[in-house]
């Protein structure tokens, strides 16, 4: 793996361990649960996503096993995202909701935290914009939207959101439900400012934004269904 990308994993990593912890000061036990669930679920996505991503290409992990630790050949985000969440609600199985709800903000921040370490590998640029904060590339001309940027603080603030909206002590699982369709939503909208757009991974950030929207309404209406008089 490269060092660049070391970096990201790095401050991603801090953004998530900083917000959890902020987010959990008073119940140490939730919060060495969460890290550990959410380590397990990263680690397992990973791998899945290098294992479809080398398939994809071509290569078969089988017969260069080696090529599966070469991270910077390409991961299947859609892949590595469906895989950790799969095994996230496996290790949460007996508390699902209020582990989502638990995990969601410190999840959200650590996207923005990955988003914003475009800085250190200088691959925060997108589409072309005249727009006064775009900046252009080294030796060219053309000023380009820092796309990256705009995730970061999109998911910085859905972090913060989040976290004051599950101290209101929402339904189990409307939190969790609420971060996977902010997480679809913000790749979604800043999508078309990415170079290279028509990819596929529209119908990935599509899929989170309608699965994270049912959670929210099928949690919401079963909490409604157990208090009487609703």
């Amino acid at each position: 793996m490269e060092f660049t990308l070391l970096g990201s994993v790095a401050v991603a990593a801090a953004a998530f361990g900083l917000v959890l912890w902020l987010d959990t000061r008073d119940a140490p036990d939730e919060r060495r649960a969460a890290w550990d669930r959410a380590s397990v679920a990263a680690i397992a996505g990973l791998f899945a996503g290098r294992l479809a991503a080398m398939i994809g290409g071509g290569t078969n992990p089988i017969t260069h096993p080696g090529d599966i630790l070469i991270v910077r050949g390409g991961v299947d985000t859609g892949i590595a995202a469906l895989t950790s969440l799969m095994v996230f609600a496996w290790t949460a199985r007996t508390d699902l909701w209020q582990a989502a709800d638990a995990l969601a903000p410190a999840a959200v921040a650590g996207l923005g935290g990955w988003h914003a370490s475009c800085l250190l590998r200088g691959a925060c640029l997108g589409t072309p914009s005249d727009l006064p904060w775009a900046r252009a590339l080294e030796g060219s001309d053309i000023t380009r939207h820092p796309v990256e940027v705009y995730a970061a603080l999109a998911f910085l603030a859905a972090a913060a959101g989040l976290a004051l909206w599950k101290r209101r002590r929402p339904p189990a699982g409307v939190v969790g439900g609420a971060a996977l369709a902010v997480a679809g939503a913000v790749r979604l909208v800043t999508e078309p400012l990415r170079p290279g757009l028509g990819s596929g991974p529209e119908a990935w950030y599509t899929a989170a934004i309608v699965a994270g929207l049912a959670v929210v309404v099928l949690r919401t209406l079963a909490a409604r269904r157990t208090v009487p008089g609703a």
